[in-house]
């Protein structure tokens, strides 16, 4: 993808028009949100697989497009199978249900983006921010939600929370390691060294949320897993696929179906 360098902090690459695509409102329509980060090379944005990724695209298109179809083909829920970006400040945010958000340990939103979301959430929208492990990229996620929401406080989700029951029936959030670093001997937790430091306990994958004054979960925040890999790599052999796609499809429909009833 060719690159533009909007600040010395901020790198985005090129999405193949979904910025700027309108959604089909006759289906429901996923957008990945843009978003900025800080910091240079290793934090802002990274090389892997033969080019440059800014941390909002971790993953995407390949690993929502999948999640999409999947979505489509495990739900009676008419998808566009195709799934979107857009920054928080778009016009049309609200006609997204449903923002994406991956790898937000190093996010910073400018205050029209802070006040964009604030609105979209007060006004009913779901977000859900996945990808992020240890404490140093949890404080950063959290910082930023304390001005988005600064008269709320997140809340840890327990495993008898109805968001793990809606479709699928599980026990706890797996944690789900990106493809690199799955190992066929039972360690599910990535390593510290490739997280933001101190990385502390990443043992335990967790679900916290900000809530609205009637209890709706309006941010949804997956901790210390990579969901959207096990959507993105599900073609990459048949262990990681039946190790880790399947429990991540599995939490995705719950969250979409749960988001769609609230």
């Amino acid at each position: 993808s060719a690159l533009s360098l909007g600040s010395s902090t901020n790198l985005i690459t090129g999405d193949g028009g979904r910025t700027g695509e309108p959604a089909d409102l006759s289906k429901l329509n996923v957008a990945r949100v843009i978003y900025d980060s800080e910091g240079g090379m290793g934090e802002a944005y990274y090389a892997y697989d033969g080019r440059l990724w800014a941390r909002w695209e971790t993953d995407f298109p390949e690993g929502d497009d999948n999640f999409c179809r999947r979505l489509e083909q495990l739900t009676r829920i008419d998808v566009n199978d195709k799934a979107f970006s857009r920054m928080l400040t778009a016009v049309d945010l609200g006609d997204f249900p449903l923002l994406y958000m991956s790898d937000a340990g190093y996010m910073v939103l400018t205050k029209q983006e802070r006040a964009a979301l604030r609105h979209y959430l007060l006004n009913g929208g779901f977000v859900w921010v996945d990808d992020f492990w240890g404490d140093a990229e949890w404080h950063q996620f959290a910082k930023v939600m304390q001005e988005v929401l600064p008269d709320r406080e997140w809340q840890l989700l327990e495993s008898d929370n109805p968001i793990l029951h809606t479709v699928f029936e599980l026990e706890a959030l797996p944690q789900i390691p990106a493809l690199p670093f799955a190992s066929p001997f039972g360690d599910t937790s990535e390593p510290p060294g490739a997280h933001k430091l101190p990385t502390g306990s990443m043992e335990e994958a967790q679900m916290r949320a900000w809530l609205d004054d009637d209890g709706r979960i309006m941010v949804l925040a997956t901790h210390n897993t990579d969901v959207g890999d096990g959507w993105e790599r599900e073609a990459y052999g048949d262990w990681y696929f039946e190790t880790f796609s399947t429990k991540s499809y599995m939490v995705g429909v719950n969250v979409v179906v749960y988001a769609m009833m609230h």
